[in-house]
């Protein structure tokens, strides 16, 4: 019988249990799906918590690659034996899964099963960031908070390609070379430096024409701080919690800001979407222009490991499960 990675309460990584599982076979419009690699990303811990409250019990993971093994009535594209990736929905912690087949892609050759499992959820998070939330143009200046992790090594690659200065904040000098290599042109030690005063410095009083901030309670205020007039904070992750509410008077204080919170599920809802992200980000990947490069491994068996390592800011780019 297959395993999964399973949550009866929540809490920390010690109530994540690895259970054996019932899959049948799939139902109208569903693929059954045998994992290859499993992603591990940040919103993981968010439903573990309960930070994103999710039905008890249910089966962690929002990412995976693996193989069809079997296909329901009222599906077409589709053959046993293909590749298959997606970001969405949960369940991913798991050996085998049944999954709606609009949700899938297939994985075009070039793109390894491992890098598949790792980028859906974080590459296709950096598309729209990039190109839909505000597109990135060249000569504009970025911010992007957590440069050395999965979703940040993704923007500060994609982002100089298009054109941007990429200005990257990290914890170390480790990372900050990390983020370096990966195309950011400035690093900021925020735990050393004054991360606003830097980036007034960098673009000379300029300041930048969008923040990517995936870190919540402990940034948002002073990304707002970085912002040229008009400019806009995505606010796409909340690693450090959820920012206090905001008096939008600041916003008009600060220079006619914008501030949106937008997510990869409503960037990708219809099955188009969807589709054109997946391409957009396998194209890019495909032609070398983002390199995928999965940092650490862990038997899926062992994710309350990975949780508390990413937690502990342990894990730098890409964390994927084995199968």
């Amino acid at each position: 019988m297959p395993h999964a990675i399973r949550i009866h309460s929540v809490g920390g990584p010690e109530v994540m249990k690895w259970e054996p599982v019932e899959v049948g076979a799939p139902g109208p419009g569903e693929l059954r799906v045998k994992h290859t690699a499993v992603g591990l990303n940040y919103i993981d811990t968010y439903h573990r918590t309960g930070a994103y409250p999710i039905p008890l019990p249910f089966t962690l993971g929002m990412e995976g690659a693996g193989v069809v093994e079997a296909i329901g009535a009222n599906v077409s594209g589709f053959s046993v034996g293909d590749r298959v990736a997606y970001a969405n929905p949960i369940g991913s912690y798991c050996e085998v899964r049944l999954m709606p087949a609009e949700r899938a892609v297939k994985i075009p050759a070039g793109v390894t099963d491992q890098q598949a499992a790792s980028m859906m959820l974080k590459g296709m998070t950096a598309q729209y960031l990039l190109r839909r939330t505000y597109a990135v143009q060249a000569g504009d200046t970025i911010l992007v908070h957590a440069a050395a992790g999965g979703v940040g090594l993704i923007l500060c690659q994609w982002g100089r390609h298009l054109g941007a200065t990429v200005i990257g904040t990290v914890g170390d000098e480790t990372k900050a070379e990390l983020a370096r290599a990966h195309g950011a042109h400035h690093t900021i030690l925020y735990r050393k430096e004054d991360w606003v005063a830097k980036v007034a410095d960098i673009t000379g009083g300029k300041k930048c024409r969008v923040v990517y901030d995936g870190v919540g309670k402990d940034t948002f205020l002073k990304s707002l701080d970085c912002l040229q007039p008009f400019g806009l904070c995505a606010l796409y992750g909340a690693a450090s919690g959820k920012p206090d509410a905001l008096d939008t008077g600041i916003l008009a204080g600060k220079g006619s800001l914008y501030v949106t919170r937008p997510t990869l599920f409503t960037y990708t809802a219809s099955r188009d979407d969807l589709v054109a992200s997946a391409n957009d980000l396998f194209d890019v990947v495909s032609r070398g222009v983002v390199k995928i490069k999965v940092n650490q491994t862990y038997a899926l068996k062992d994710a309350a490991e990975a949780h508390a390592d990413l937690e502990n800011r342990k894990t730098t780019g890409s964390t994927v499960f084995t199968v």
